[in-house]
């Protein structure tokens, strides 16, 4: 894992699941895997989150939740999907109200595939969020010094 300069901080939005991933990023959360000890804390603010960790499928009923989490959160941010229905709508992809994963409304940058997903899974893609958090800070403050020097905003291009 890559020096973090930034504790990033998590949210965790549950979608329309059936709960058995929320109950292994619970698990994540607990002395027996300790998610924090790779420099995360979790908060339920998304005004003060670095990372979204969503779980369960799109619907229209969440799908204007989930948008306005995302543009609450400060730039830069990373958005993990997590299981299955996350991911790509899951079992209930074919069903009228699913409208699919996560990447349907907003990008997603690490994808935790698993019905219900590992929290051995789980860690690992937090460890690769907070990695590519990491690299969107280093750009986002690289990107800040330019912006000062040269008077003038530059676009922060994701994914970069």
């Amino acid at each position: 894992m890559a020096k973090v300069s930034k504790s990033p901080w998590i949210l965790h939005y549950d979608g329309s699941s059936c709960n058995g991933c929320d109950i292994e990023v619970l698990a994540c959360l607990t002395p027996v895997y300790d998610a924090e000890r790779f420099g995360v804390i979790n908060t339920g603010n998304p005004m003060h989150a670095d990372i979204l960790l969503i779980t369960g499928g799109i619907n229209s009923q969440n799908e204007p939740v989930v948008k306005q989490i995302y543009s609450q959160m400060p730039e830069p941010k990373v958005v993990i999907a997590v299981g299955t229905c996350a991911c790509t709508g899951g079992i209930f992809k074919e069903c009228y109200n699913i409208k699919g994963g996560a990447d349907t409304v907003i990008p997603v940058d690490i994808y935790v595939p698993g019905c219900g997903a590992r929290p051995e899974s789980i860690i690992d893609g937090i460890v690769q969020g907070v990695e590519v958090f990491q690299e969107k800070y280093d750009q986002y403050r690289k990107n800040k010094k330019l912006e000062k020097k040269s008077g003038k905003k530059e676009e922060i291009k994701a994914g970069e």
